[in-house]
């Protein structure tokens, strides 16, 4: 996630939702409803892209129209230290927090930041998507790689790690290869750890970015915009629904799944325990999860749904489709244990191999 450090007053119509939006509406309690209807008031802290997120923001007005929307679009540490010094001073703070920095988000409700909430959507949600009845993980977004196909054909584009290792020591790709800096970037961090301590073949792959002096960044906007430039042919690691909404106005952004094994995010949302408009929240949660946000998802902002009966573009099955079959995604859990991730120790382990394998330490 690019970190915007902007705060964003939207004004919301009904433009952008798609008739696969309005087929069906949330599953509500009416009287969450009605007590929505007097807060009249949702502030949001989030880290997707106002540009990704605009559609469903515009959808969920078209439904509640009684229901002012204060937008702010920040980077994830942003999020995270806006929320506890502003909720430690007794501040106006969020209602409800979504971002990709899984381990931050599930930090502040461990900390106990977040009020239970049992979404009448989320019933048959998948158990490593959500953390108790206190955190939910909206989306599936899989690690890619993305090319320039001035510079590379489809076809020259390796889908595994060991033949991609291969490719980026040609000469012609030394300092043409992007990835994220984890030291830098706490979602870039959580990609790369997952990819590290689940495939074996990371490890050469990392060196080989070290011997073809690969860039590296830490917000995925960043990356972008160099392969799209040609400065870089490829860039690896970064989120695929940026790719998809960025593939819609330049024709030359080519995507690759891997193929031996896809590492996936979620964004997790949350409820503030201390909340001024928890029904309002509530509805908006419902709205992530129901079937309605999840199209629109998948159709429309192109944000990678969680809903495995979803199948748009930006859904689960396209994923499970473009990399093999569903055993070859690895879809980080909304849980407790990735927490170790944020322990001085683990850090240090991963760290040290980073640095020893990119930067020659």
């Amino acid at each position: 996630m690019p970190p915007v450090h902007r705060l964003l007053h939207i004004t919301l119509d009904t433009t952008g939702a798609t008739v696969l939006g309005q087929q069906t509406r949330p599953i509500s309690d009416p009287a969450v409803v009605e007590a929505a209807r007097k807060e009249g008031r949702l502030i949001i802290y989030s880290s997707t892209d106002q540009s990704s997120a605009q559609a469903l923001l515009n959808d969920f007005r078209s439904l509640y129209p009684f229901i002012q929307i204060e937008y702010n679009d920040l980077g994830t540490q942003q999020i995270y230290d806006r929320f506890v010094s502003e909720t430690a001073a007794g501040a106006r703070s969020a209602d409800f927090l979504w971002s990709s920095a899984m381990e931050l988000q599930v930090k502040l409700v461990s900390e106990g930041y977040a009020l239970a909430y049992d979404s009448p959507e989320a019933k048959n949600w998948p158990s490593n998507a959500r953390l108790e009845n206190l955190a939910y993980g909206t989306t599936m977004e899989p690690a890619v790689i993305v090319y320039n196909k001035r510079f590379l054909k489809p076809e020259e584009v390796p889908t595994t790690r060991e033949s991609l290792a291969r490719l980026i020591q040609e000469p012609r790709m030394r300092g043409r290869v992007a990835t994220w800096d984890p030291e830098r970037s706490g979602v870039g961090f959580t990609i790369l750890k997952a990819d590290y301590d689940r495939f074996p073949a990371f490890q050469e792959l990392a060196r080989a970015f070290g011997r073809a002096q690969a860039a590296l960044y830490s917000s995925t906007g960043a990356a972008f915009e160099k392969v799209i430039s040609g400065e870089h042919y490829m860039a690896y690691g970064f989120f695929g629904s940026y790719a998809l909404l960025r593939q819609r106005t330049v024709k030359d952004l080519g995507i690759a799944y891997l193929t031996d094994g896809t590492v996936a995010i979620q964004r997790v949302a949350f409820i503030s325990r201390r909340a001024a408009h928890p029904n309002a929240a509530k509805l908006f949660l419902d709205y992530l999860l129901s079937l309605r946000g999840q199209n629109l998802m998948a159709y429309t902002a192109l944000i990678h749904a969680r809903r495995e009966s979803v199948v748009g573009e930006a859904s689960p099955k396209a994923i499970y489709q473009a990399v093999g079959g569903k055993d070859k995604v690895f879809v980080i859990p909304v849980s407790r244990d990735i927490l170790r991730n944020l322990d001085p120790a683990e850090r240090l382990r991963f760290l040290t191999f980073w640095r020893q394998a990119v930067k020659g330490q």
